[in-house]
């Protein structure tokens, strides 16, 4: 035991030893982080390669138990570093992504690119998902496995670097973790690459909680996450549970919950996955009124919870570990729901209610109203599909006048208290769309049948002078409901007009 303290504390005087020469560096050539009055909401320019004093932090002091006079031990060190040594290239590889991405700036897509490049080297050094339910995987299911945990890890530590001392505060929960169980499960090996991590990351904190003085930035974040990728393969190797890989997917639940969750948002809004937003978990805690410390703290709390959890969850019987699984997950849900997420309430609402099945149904009718459509062959044809669609869907009735022709699918009837679309296509040419109040239409189909009609028209009965291609090209101009007459806001150059 005695090695594993020295490594922690040569480590953590190391990192208090470098971190402020790494500062001054970074603040001598301006490789600081400005505040944005957005997301970034520190007062100054603050230093962001600080990722660089925790891994020579975290090098060095592997170097000096290689050299240190240390005998009569249970173990050889130099063996037992080896899991470090085959790490090495990947790590490198890790961490000058991460320096060039602070100083010069990369694109997502290439820092994903370079991240499965070291996780396809850390899978061939030894550090993958080789075994599932007590059964050894193929080559062709064990590395896309391994490359999904590694890159995951790595970028969700990435993810939640977004406040003083955070994604430092939390490897320092994870790595404690992994190191304890390393410990019960008796692999030395792993313990001995873990505990100079969480030196290193606890010397760092002096200087990174809040106010911070200095930023893990990309290269401390990637790097760590990787690392903790990577002690989660041996963790899961000398796992005893069933499933292997859950334990230290617990002890990483933070991380790993908070990316799952951007992933989810920014499908649901339709937003690029790699965007950054202000709906991370601790940017909601801010908005909840709590300061930076004191979220910062909480999410601490968390971390502590699910390490003792994910430690619980790693020495229980088979009979218990799985109801421990349960209680967690739903932990995880409750506080979720607390945190206030509109797009998953709006999706649950939806997909509970049966909306879902609804919304799909309406516009699978709206593709086949499509198709048919550009099946036909003259104007006469395309009405009469205009016209029962229209009665399909639920709506009043449709006017279109077209090529000087005029069509109604409900002459007579009075709209003075309908709703009322129309779609100037061109000169002298429109389609309207009414509805009844009193009866039920779906949404989509309100915004979208008339979305459907106008490309259609447009494409197949193009304008036939300069003046009606200008008029064609104008969106949808006015919605009028309930009005005794429905005014519509022409194109400028033209006049305002009334239609009953």
């Amino acid at each position: 035991m005695l090695v594993f303290f020295d490594v922690t504390c040569v480590a953590c005087l190391l990192a208090l030893v470098l971190t402020p020469w790494i500062r001054s560096l970074a603040n001598r050539f301006g490789w600081v982080d400005v505040p944005d009055a957005n997301r970034k909401l520190h007062l100054g320019a603050v230093p962001r390669i600080g990722g660089v004093a925790v891994a020579l932090a975290y090098a060095l002091s592997l170097v000096f138990i290689v050299v240190a006079p240390y005998r009569n031990l249970d173990f050889d060190i130099p063996t037992a570093l080896s899991a470090a040594l085959r790490l090495a290239p990947a790590l490198a590889i890790i961490l000058l992504t991460g320096i060039v991405d602070d100083i010069r700036g990369l694109r997502p897509w290439q820092k994903l690119a370079v991240e499965c490049v070291a996780a396809v080297l850390a899978y061939w050094g030894g550090f993958g998902v080789y075994v599932l339910r007590g059964q050894p995987l193929s080559d062709l299911v064990s590395l896309p496995i391994s490359v999904v945990w590694l890159v995951g890890c790595t970028n969700a530590l990435n993810l939640i670097d977004g406040m003083d001392g955070l994604a430092a505060g939390v490897g320092v929960f994870a790595t404690l973790t992994t190191f304890v169980a390393a410990l019960v499960h008796g692999n030395l090996e792993l313990a001995l690459v873990t505990a100079p991590l969480a030196g290193a990351l606890i010397g760092f904190l002096r200087y990174n909680f809040n106010p911070a003085s200095i930023f893990l930035g990309d290269s401390g974040s990637l790097f760590v996450g990787f690392l903790l990728g990577c002690f989660g393969t041996m963790w899961g190797q000398k796992s005893a549970t069933l499933l292997g890989m859950t334990a230290p997917m617990i002890a990483l639940a933070m991380p790993l919950l908070d990316t799952v969750l951007a992933i989810g948002r920014r499908l649901l809004r339709r937003q690029p996955i790699f965007s950054a937003d202000r709906g991370h978990i601790h940017h909601r805690l801010l908005d909840r009124g709590l300061t930076t410390r004191r979220a910062v703290l909480f999410l601490y709390g968390a971390c502590g919870l699910a390490a003792a959890v994910a430690l619980l969850q790693d020495v229980a019987h088979k009979e218990f570990s799985g109801l421990i699984i349960v209680l967690f997950c739903a932990a995880a849900w409750m506080g979720v729901q607390h945190l206030g997420y509109a797009e998953f309430g709006v999706a649950g609402r939806i997909i509970l209610a049966g909306s879902f099945r609804s919304v799909v149904n309406i516009q699978l009718k709206l593709q086949q109203f499509e198709r048919a459509l550009h099946q036909t062959s003259t104007l006469d044809d395309a009405w009469l599909v205009i016209a029962a669609s229209a009665q399909d869907f639920g709506l009043s009735g449709v006017r279109l006048r077209v090529d000087d022709r005029f069509f109604d699918s409900m002459p007579g009837l009075d709209t003075t208290n309908y709703w009322q679309v129309r779609v100037p296509l061109s000169h002298g040419q429109f389609l309207n769309v009414s509805h009844d109040p009193a009866r039920e239409v779906h949404p989509v189909v309100l915004a979208s049948f008339p979305k459907v009609l106008e490309h259609f028209l447009r494409s197949r009965f193009p304008a036939r002078s300069e003046e009606s291609e200008t008029l064609a090209d104008e969106p949808v101009n006015a919605v009028a409901v309930g009005l005794s007459s429905l005014t519509v806001t022409e194109p400028a150059g033209t006049q305002s007009r009334k239609t009953n």
